[in-house]
């Protein structure tokens, strides 16, 4: 099957409180309570090495987004940008996104690209969508043995950056924001994932679904490259398609400024060349 769309996409997340009665049987109501008994649960079980919830325990509060579409020349893709945007209104429940993710993944079929989407964002929407009785025939009903979004080496559906970037853990798994740093892209700046459960706390929703974007950006763009290395898109293409970036980013940021600070920082990060040279 040849993917008409490629769809670039990342979580944020914060620890669902709620489950911790049922876990621990630890039933204190406040909700920096419960987040310190979900911290020390986890400690427990991994013998004091990490306190990070394993993926059932994280609830979703934004899904961002980068459509492109996909066409074949030459024996080359093609990237068309379409948009970048984080599903659902700000004042979306967890349900309601799902509902929306999935619905919308239903009926285009893409080809998925994520950085660690394998590990941790793909799972935490499946059990999050179970949580909510929320299916996706598409996901789990695609393709063939070798060929679907459950295999791990079908790049073709499901490119998983750091997968592919460390040959399945034959080498390090090195985090996002390192490889934006040589690659003279922007990275993570101003927040980062630690930062999301304060932010909604605080109710910053609006500013944690613009950090979800800025790292949809770099993930794009990390794929540009990696493509380009893979052979699968020429100079040529990947320039028109960081070139469309900007040009969106320009059009865009004057509504959404976190676009504007974003294109600051990759200005600054690769000494203002944004395409590659032959």
């Amino acid at each position: 099957m040849q993917h008409q769309n490629l769809f670039v996409f990342d979580i944020e997340t914060i620890p669902d409180t709620d489950a911790v009665p049922n876990l621990t049987g630890f039933d204190d109501p406040a909700v920096e309570a419960r987040r310190n008994e979900l911290e020390r649960y986890h400690l427990d079980i991994t013998d004091g090495r990490n306190s990070f919830p394993r993926q059932p325990f994280h609830k979703i509060v934004a899904i961002s987004f980068l459509e492109a579409e996909i066409e074949h020349a030459d024996g080359h893709e093609v990237y068309y940008l379409k948009e970048l945007r984080t599903g659902g209104e700000v004042d979306f429940d967890e349900k309601q996104l799902l509902t929306g993710f999935f619905r919308y993944f239903d009926h285009i079929k893409p080809r998925l690209v994520s950085y660690n989407g394998r590990g941790f964002d793909l799972p935490v929407l499946k059990y999050r969508a179970m949580v909510h009785g929320i299916s996706s025939s598409w996901l789990h009903q695609a393709g063939d043995k070798w060929n679907s979004y459950s295999s791990r080496y079908s790049a073709d559906w499901h490119c998983d950056l750091i997968e592919q970037l460390s040959d399945y853990g034959a080498s390090a798994r090195v985090k996002l924001n390192e490889v934006c740093s040589v690659f003279g892209l922007p990275g993570k700046f101003g927040v980062d994932g630690s930062k999301v459960a304060e932010m909604i706390d605080q109710g910053r929703i609006q500013e944690v679904r613009d950090y979800c974007e800025t790292d949809v950006l770099n993930t794009y763009l990390v794929y540009l490259r990696f493509m380009m290395h893979r052979g699968a898109i020429d100079l040529a293409s990947h320039n028109r398609a960081v070139a469309d970036v900007k040009t969106m980013i320009e059009a865009e940021q004057a509504e959404r400024p976190h676009l504007a600070a974003f294109l600051q920082a990759w200005r600054i990060s690769s000494g203002n060349r944004f395409e590659l040279e032959a």
